[in-house]
């Protein structure tokens, strides 16, 4: 048996998992038909949201997490607390390994999802055990230094 990742969702992380759900219904994915929504929280409360958004050139296409990453990166934002991700099925549905590593970037985030049908609240370390060299706010922590 695996033992259960994380830790139940708190009210405010349940929140934050139901507007991505509500996000998901706007998503682009005519070839999968899996939609996903994102939705990133920061320090202040502040929501950057995502959706997937394929493409008929597969690698083309967009993770909903990136796509709430690069909102909360063009408001000037660079430390996402929260990450929410859900499915617009309603199914267990996890950050990919791209979105981690892309998140890692900037820090230590929560990520909310469905997990094993219910909504579990994993800090990122959790789930990638071994980003690549630069990650966890690496990047975040030069920046501010300039």
């Amino acid at each position: 048996m695996v033992p259960a990742l994380g830790r139940p969702a708190d009210a405010a992380e349940e929140r934050a998992l139901g507007a991505a759900l509500l996000m998901a219904e706007r998503a682009y994915a005519p070839y999968s038909g899996f939609r996903v929504g994102a939705v990133i929280v920061d320090a202040a409360g502040s929501e950057y949201r995502g959706v997937n958004v394929e493409n008929a050139s597969y690698p083309a296409g967009l993770c909903a997490e990136r796509a709430a990453l690069a909102a909360l990166i063009a408001a000037g934002g660079r430390r996402p607390l929260l990450v929410a991700v859900a499915a617009a099925s309603g199914d267990d549905c996890l950050p990919c390994g791209v979105c981690l590593q892309a998140l890692a970037e900037f820090g230590d985030p929560t990520i909310v999802a469905r997990v094993g049908g219910a909504p579990r609240a994993i800090p990122l370390h959790e789930l990638l055990t071994a980003p690549f060299a630069h990650a966890s706010g690496a990047a975040a922590e030069r920046e501010a230094g300039r």
